[in-house]
Parts: C-alpha cells; structure tokens; sequence
C-alpha cells in the first residue's frame, strides 16, 4: 500500500470515530429532561389538523350557521360554565339520560363542541356507552382502538385519542362494544383514567356520554367518579315518574341541571315548528 493511500486510509477512520466531545454532547442530549409543551403549544396541536367533515344534521354546532338550534347549545355551554367555574373547576362532567333515545349522545357532542368552539377551551369527549357506543357514527369514524383497550387491555390514553380538528376538540371513542361493561366501568383502573383525563390538562372540559341511567347501573357507577353530571329528557320518551325518580337519585352526583330535548314549540314570529 502507498504513503498516500495509508493517509487516506487514516484520515478516514479519524472522521468516523466519535470525539470525547461529540460523545459528552449526545449524553448531554439523551440524559436532558423532555420540555413541557406549554398550553399554547398543545392548542396549536390541537388546530394543525384536517378537521373531520361532519354531515350529520343532528350536530348543528359543527356547521358554520347560526341556527336557533345552534344558539340554544350556545345558552346551554354558558350555562355550564358558569355553573362549573368557581373556585374549583368541575372540569368532569357526565350526559346521561333516563332511558334509551332520548338525545343524550347528541347532546354531548354539541356541548362538546360549541365549548370546543370558544376561545378558553380545550375539550375532551369520552365514549364511556360501551353497550352501546354511538359518539363515532355521528362522526362518521371507524376508530381500531378506544377506552376499551385503555381499561382492558392498558393501552396507554394517548394511543387511543383522536383530534378532531373541530375547534378544540379530541375524541377517546369508545373502540368497540361489549356486552358487560360494569365490571370495566367501576375498576380501579377506569377510576385512574378519569384522575388523569382530569388532571393532566386542568384548563380541560372533560365530558363523559354514558348508558342510560335506569336500565342500567354504569352511569350510577360513573358519577361518583365524576364533578357534576347534566340530565336530558326527551318529551314524549321517558315516563314521568321514571324521569323524577332517576333525577332524584342524581342529585347526590351535583347535578347541574336537566335538558329538556327534542321540545315541539311554536314560533309566532313564523308559521313553523321547531325542535330543540
């Protein structure tokens, strides 16, 4: 081999063994704790997404016009935060209903995003119907994986969330539906979830869409988790006494309030019926 390809040869290895100082560097970069992304950091996350093209005539709060459906979602989200701001943020609010159909799920989802909307909020709807789970039809949304998989099979929250692009607005589907939830719905890991869904982002509405509350126990079982829970009665759908006696039972889970859905009322200003 000549001089100068024995030189070559040496500057080569030279250039490809790490210097003391390169090597201090990338122990410096890996051993360097991972910076908080700050509020503004997470909004902006929030908002570099393609927003999902909702259809569905029944959320009213995701089109762009100013309908009167629109505005009476609009005095309900004023209405809760105003009941849920004080000196302690009860940001972990549940929907529930007396019985099946009466508009719970609907409900959920325009409050989640007519909050999702403003400019204060960041909010979180969570899937908790596993019987069941209806938030990703409205969506139009085939999610693999959801609160399912967290509470079963301890897939980490972040794996399972999706970003809406709709406001401020992430969904934890509920990924699939199963017969039984109670045993899931009341362990000590669910408790845990909602502890962190609470506790991570503290600026955060959390809203939880659950099973209706007389056929089942799930949403009894949920409450005590939760801050506060809002009621919805459809007219015409629940029986009365059946409507007062669950209303009852949930005053003992701060109950803020009950929406009166799916009323028929008449407009003297127009000759049409409308339905809230």
């Amino acid at each position: 081999m000549s001089r100068i390809e024995e030189a070559l040869k040496k500057v080569a290895s030279q250039r490809k063994r790490p210097t003391e100082k390169s090597l201090e560097l990338n122990k410096i970069e890996k051993s360097a704790p991972v910076r908080p992304k700050t509020v503004k950091e997470r909004v902006g996350a929030l908002l570099d997404v393609v927003p999902l093209k909702i259809d569905n005539l029944m959320l009213a709060t995701a089109r762009e016009e100013k309908t009167i459906v629109v505005e009476e979602f609009n005095k309900l989200r004023s209405t809760v935060t105003a009941l849920t701001k004080g000196e302690k943020f009860l940001n972990t609010l549940m929907v529930t209903s007396t019985a099946s159909e009466e508009g719970k799920s609907m409900t959920a989802l325009n409050l989640a995003i007519s909050l999702a909307k403003e400019q204060d909020h960041t909010v979180l709807l969570v899937d908790t119907d596993l019987r069941r789970p209806s938030v990703h039809k409205y969506l139009d949304i085939n999610p693999e994986v959801g609160l399912v998989h967290c509470l079963r099979d301890g897939l980490p929250i972040e794996k399972a969330l999706i970003k809406t692009g709709v406001g401020r607005l992430v969904i934890l589907p509920a990924g699939e539906a199963v017969k039984d939830p109670l045993d899931m719905l009341s362990s000590i890991r669910m408790k845990e979830i909602v502890q962190e869904l609470k506790e991570r982002y503290p600026e955060r509405y959390v809203i939880f869409d659950t099973p209706p509350a007389q056929p089942f126990a799930d949403a009894g079982v949920l409450a005590a988790f939760l801050d506060a829970t809002l009621f919805v009665v459809r007219e015409g759908k629940a029986n009365r006494e059946d409507v007062a006696k669950t209303v009852e039972e949930f005053k003992q889970h701060n109950l803020l309030g009950i929406v009166y859905n799916d009323a028929r009322v008449f407009l003297k200003s127009s000759n049409y019926y409308y339905y809230d």
